[in-house]
């Protein structure tokens, strides 16, 4: 059977890869429905207020698939020495947490107040939508660039064997 005779490090391997990709699916996933959202928000009440709303639940769900793409990244390459794909992710995930934060604790309070006092169909500033279209590229770059980098090193790797 495919499954017996794996050796326990085969068998971090898998959950490894699996943890990662899950922060992926879950993570990404989220951060390209806010995406949108705020893309068509910018010049929309309408899309304004679906992105304060659709905030609520993508939030939690993109924390949840960085905190999964951490511990699969840590897993998965627990035994790789430092190269620059492991290296790479790892840099790229400390402004990805960074702009989290600042997604967290700036941008959505500040939604949620407008919504509160009735205004969350309004549409934003110019100052705050600068803002978020810089937070923006950078979730878009991060995360498409951790993906991309952990493609390339699966491809890289199987290639060695």
């Amino acid at each position: 059977m495919l499954l017996t005779g794996l050796t326990t490090n085969q068998w971090l391997d898998i959950a490894g890869l699996f943890l990662f990709i899950a922060g992926f699916v879950i993570g990404l996933g989220a951060v390209t429905v806010i995406d949108l959202h705020g893309f068509l928000g910018r010049k929309s009440s309408y899309w304004t207020e679906a992105t304060t709303r659709t905030h609520k639940v993508t939030k939690p769900l993109i924390w949840v698939g960085l905190a999964l793409g951490i511990i699969g990244g840590a897993i998965f390459y627990r035994d790789v020495d430092m190269s620059i794909v492991p290296a790479a992710q790892a840099l790229i995930v400390a402004p990805l947490v960074l702009n989290g934060l600042f997604l967290s604790f700036r941008v959505s309070p500040y939604m949620l107040r407008r919504e509160r006092e009735g205004r969350a169909g309004e549409l934003l500033p110019s100052s705050w939508q600068i803002k978020i279209t810089i937070s923006f590229i950078i979730s878009f770059f991060g995360w498409w660039g951790e993906l991309f980098l952990l493609v390339y090193y699966i491809i890289f790797h199987l290639q060695r064997l």
